[in-house]
């Protein structure tokens, strides 16, 4: 698709000119979530971008991450959401704003424009007191497309295929059966809102059923699916006032003990050239273009990411689900080789809001990165504590460039910033989440380790690579069982969705 606006000698012609706009750029610009883990880079992109992050992953030596050092009093943080409100309030982050915005000789009052993971409608109040735009739909609008019913009657509008599915309210095991007759014995219920798969129930019979009852009963509405015998798939685009620019399909890791509590949580992404048929391939890109058009009908601008369900039994591709926002798979897709050719995806999703005319062939682009030369082989693997216990941490490892020895354990080598320092697959980055004086508790991330290479077999399987890395990275912490629970801090969830 090749589209121009209206032409001036100020216009953006192509990528070339769009790269050279953003590194001479003179608006402000910030990431503030939990950990500056999902658009790691994007400082090396953008003159003059921040991270303001909850959790210091690198001990004070990352050049443009920025954490306040002091903790003031506030509510318990039960989200993402919480932790961003609390940074937009703290006196620290408002002061290094206006220092960052002196700099910069601003004169209109304004801070700059800040991207968030998530965000709610109290963030949205914040943003707007202290002179932030936020660079994302309203969060009315992301709510109403992140809910996972919502999703599905979105794709009917947009003729992209779903698995087998009622929506519907659920009272009890008997009216489960009664609504879900079609969809056979074994079903697959998910709730509206859902963090890492932790709310992605399995049901076969009742027993299945009463383990959940609590969590399924209460929804207005629940999606009720058919169980297949499925892969699970990720792919990220971009709805520009051009087209949607859409990344490559990526593998999912989901469910696997050794990094995550929960049997349908999602826990790392694997990209490389093979990972499925050119058919599979250009489905999931026509649908991704096909959804992204939708959104855009719907008033959606900007970044999302789609997770594909591929059938293993006839190779159909479903859609699975929908979120409208930077995600866990980001930092894969942002740094893939087709993405350092042209310019990674979150610089799409930036150059919307910066209230600038440009001129892009999405065609092209698509066309370039759906080559399987432009492809390179990685893997991301996200460590959560698996143990239903709560622990103290004395020693953590730092985040940087760690190297595999001969007898499967691991040194750590250099700090380094993000993944593109990895050199073979004897070295892997690691981002460290879980702190000393943290504390562990199930579900928590411990951090991120991002490798050159696959992490799975062609069968879905762990590899023993992985399972070596893993095991590796468990033994550099070191903490303490906490008996008495009543002692304990608050705890958040999934920081890394």
């Amino acid at each position: 698709m090749t589209a121009t606006t209206t032409t001036n000698n100020h216009n953006l012609h192509g990528v070339p000119d769009i790269r050279r706009y953003f590194y001479k750029n003179e608006t402000p610009l910030y990431f503030i979530s939990a950990t500056n883990f999902n658009l790691l880079g994007a400082d090396e992109w953008i003159k003059g971008f921040k991270f303001i992050c909850f959790i210091e992953c690198f001990d004070g030596l990352h050049p443009n991450v920025f954490s306040p050092k002091e903790e003031v009093p506030h509510d318990e943080f039960e989200s993402i959401e919480d932790i961003n409100n609390y940074l937009l309030k703290h006196p620290e982050v408002k002061t290094y704003l206006q220092k960052h915005k002196k700099k910069k000789k601003k004169k209109d009052g304004k801070l700059g424009k800040a991207l968030f993971l998530m965000f709610d409608e109290e963030t949205e109040k914040l943003a707007k007191k202290i002179g932030l735009e936020i660079m994302f739909p309203s969060a009315k609008m992301r709510t109403f497309m992140d809910n996972k019913v919502n999703t599905n009657r979105i794709a009917e509008k947009a003729g992209v295929s779903c698995v087998p599915y009622v929506l519907a309210p659920v009272k009890d095991y008997k009216n489960l059966r009664s609504i879900s007759k079609k969809l056979g014995n074994d079903l697959v219920i998910q709730t509206p809102f859902g963090d890492s798969g932790h709310t992605t129930f399995f049901i076969s019979n009742e027993e299945d059923f009463k383990k959940h009852e609590e969590d399924i009963v209460k929804e207005k509405e629940v999606k009720i699916m058919k169980r297949i015998n499925c892969r699970g798939s990720a792919i990220e685009a971009c709805v520009t006032r051009h087209g949607t620019i859409v990344a490559p399909l990526m593998t999912e890791l989901v469910g696997f003990k050794e990094l995550t509590p929960y049997k349908g949580g999602w826990c790392g992404n694997e990209i490389y050239p093979n990972a499925f048929t050119p058919e599979i391939r250009e489905k999931a890109r026509k649908n991704t273009q096909l959804f992204g058009e939708q959104l855009r009908k719907e008033g959606y601008k900007g970044y999302f990411e789609l997770d594909f369900l591929i059938d293993q039994d006839d190779g159909e591709v479903y859609l699975g689900e929908l979120n409208p926002r930077i995600t866990g798979a980001s930092s894969i897709t942002n740094h893939a080789v087709f993405a350092l050719a042209d310019a990674p995806l979150f610089i799409f999703h930036i150059l919307e809001w910066m209230n600038r005319d440009y001129e892009l062939n999405v065609s092209e682009i698509n066309n370039r990165w759906a080559k399987q030369e432009n492809i390179d082989e990685w893997s991301q693997l996200i460590i959560k504590h698996t143990e239903d216990t709560i622990e103290y941490v004395t020693q953590a490892p730092q985040s940087g460039i760690w190297e595999m020895t001969g007898d499967n354990d691991i040194v750590f080598d250099r700090m380094d910033t993000h993944r593109r320092a990895v050199e073979s697959e004897k070295e892997a980055f690691f981002l460290r989440i879980t702190r000393k004086g943290d504390y562990l508790y199930e579900g928590a991330d411990m951090g991120i380790l991002v490798a050159r290479g696959r992490m799975m077999t062609n069968n879905f399987k762990l590899t023993e690579r992985a399972k070596n890395w893993i095991k590796a990275i468990r033994s550099k912490y070191v903490s303490n069982i906490i008996e008495d629970k009543r002692e304990m801090p608050v705890l958040t969830g999934s920081l890394t969705k």
